[in-house]
């Protein structure tokens, strides 16, 4: 049966698999980057889990309300929490240094995995996408695991906020 469910997996799930993966991985390294950059995965995230919620569950459009708490929750209870050691912003560099993290690479991983069982347990028995309780527990993990990314990148924006909107000063345009 697994062999049947790959077999008829469309190529591009795994060419997206390892584009994640090596995404993922790449975070556990520390690193350096914009804020920018830093945005783009956690906004990748939100949009790929969201969608997954409107096409897997067209017909109960209700069950975003559980995505949008669940995200909600998680991203507040992420903005709690301090800000891991060596996380930084450099104002000169527009730039964060990241510590390196597994949490990026877990919550890809979840949301891939999450998505493809619900697409392999939905074309094996269609049913599951009118029923309500398959239907809020998958809202309620992509919503939480987005949070998280949400939640992350905030924290990192709110670091850099208070230097954001300051004009250099002249010293440092002197130097450039």
């Amino acid at each position: 049966m697994l062999m049947q469910i790959l077999l008829h997996t469309p190529r591009w799930v795994f060419g997206l698999f390892a584009v994640l993966l090596a995404i993922g991985l790449s975070q556990l390294a520390s690193r350096r980057a914009s804020l920018v950059k830093v945005s783009i995965l956690p906004l990748a995230m939100l949009a790929l889990s969201f969608y997954g919620v409107w096409a897997g569950f067209a017909s109960q459009p209700w069950v975003l309300l559980g995505w949008l708490k669940a995200l909600s929750v998680s991203a507040l209870l992420v903005l709690r929490r301090p800000l891991p050691a060596g996380t930084a912003y450099d104002d000169t560099a527009r730039a964060v240094t990241l510590p390196g993290s597994a949490v990026p690479l877990a919550m890809m991983m979840g949301i891939f995995c999450t998505k493809y069982a619900a697409g392999v347990a939905m074309s094996l028995q269609p049913g599951l996408a009118h029923n309500t309780t398959f239907a809020w527990a998958i809202s309620l993990l992509y919503g939480a695991m987005s949070g998280v990314f949400l939640g992350r990148a905030i924290r990192l924006w709110r670091l850099a906020l208070p230097t954001l909107g300051r004009a250099p000063a002249a010293a440092e345009l002197a130097l450039r």
